[in-house]
């Protein structure tokens, strides 16, 4: 996408047989090979990288560098057992300082980068992604009298890698929760779809499980009463920022930016790892409470209207402007 001088573009899927080849000649990534291409036909006045998990191709940033492109990097999540090795840690700490800015949707996320690769980043910035909802959105409580059924909602893509769904579920089938009266339904779609559902008739849950595929925000919280995200790594969940603009209490495993939002105890429940046990805790911790639902809920909505901007992406777009209006006039 090109606008105001500014030049996006985005990693193409699926990639060539031949394009596979060749990475394996050249040892370069297909993104490199796709940038390069791109570069060639056009020199690009501004290049925005957008990583969905953890550091982009170290050959993608070196050739920024030698091209003398000016160039920002968002970055949306990270995993903290992927380290870089000392060669490659030193590359990225000399690519990363040659960027405009580095951003992340999460202060956790920021701090991890800088551990695994060994250097503060004074370049970097925490920046708030678009969610897909009305900032004012103010769907009804379901009903939730005390013989009612909890519904719990997991909104993310199937895939427990980084999801966690298999914990939840393992969590939920734990002898204390078989005679309470609840319903959890997993939204999204996903490559392990099959598995989560073989795993949900394993565990005996079946009855009690759905899942819903991808369903509009306020349609899920007119029917839901609580996120629960049992995420083994993240960047900032939109799912979770929805849930809260919805008056919606979270209950989530401590990973990422998700303490950054969540107030143990006061707009959710934070789980202390991604582990069955940890996530049970803090079911339980929940389901004591649950008659305060609906006023957790309410104290998350306040809460994260102060933490994101009624509107991410003109706050991020005048952020990229000024950016590039900076390189253009460093380079003129």
């Amino acid at each position: 996408m090109v606008e105001a001088g500014i030049e996006m573009w985005l990693r193409p899927e699926p990639y060539p047989v031949w394009k596979q080849a060749r990475r394996a000649l050249t040892g370069k990534t297909p993104v490199t090979l796709e940038a390069e291409r791109l570069f060639a036909a056009r020199r690009p006045g501004f290049v925005v990288i957008s990583e969905g998990s953890g550091l982009p191709s170290i050959d993608l940033l070196e050739l920024c560098v030698k091209k003398q492109l000016a160039f920002v990097l968002i970055q949306h999540a990270n995993v903290e057992w992927l380290w870089a090795t000392d060669d490659l840690a030193k590359r990225y700490r000399t690519t990363l300082a040659a960027a405009q800015k580095c951003y992340f949707v999460s202060k956790s996320n920021q701090q991890l980068t800088e551990k695994q690769i060994g250097c503060e980043l004074p370049n970097a910035e925490v920046v708030r992604n678009p969610f897909a909802v009305d900032f004012n959105a103010s769907p009804a409580w379901p009903r939730l009298g005390p013989e009612d059924e909890l519904r719990f909602a997991c909104v993310a893509r199937l895939d427990p890698t980084a999801k966690g769904q298999d914990i939840l579920l393992e969590a939920l089938a734990r002898p204390s929760w078989a005679d309470r009266a609840w319903r959890l339904s997993l939204y999204g779609d996903g490559p392990m779809r099959d598995s989560l559902e073989r795993l949900s008739r394993r565990l005996g849950l079946f009855n009690r499980v759905s899942l819903a595929g991808h369903v509009g925000v306020e349609e899920i919280w007119a029917s839901n009463h609580v996120l629960v995200m049992p995420s083994r790594y993240e960047g900032l969940p939109l799912a979770m920022v929805e849930a809260m603009l919805c008056g919606r209490p979270v209950i989530a495993t401590d990973v990422a930016g998700h303490s950054e939002v969540i107030e143990d105890g006061v707009t959710g429940f934070l789980a202390d790892a991604p582990t069955v046990s940890s996530m049970a805790n803090a079911l339980e911790r929940f389901w004591a409470r649950r008659s305060e639902a609906r006023g957790i809920g309410a104290a998350a909505s306040k809460s994260i209207r102060q933490l994101v901007p009624p509107d991410p992406v003109r706050v991020f777009s005048e952020k990229i402007k000024e950016e590039y209006r900076s390189a253009t006039r460093h380079h003129s």
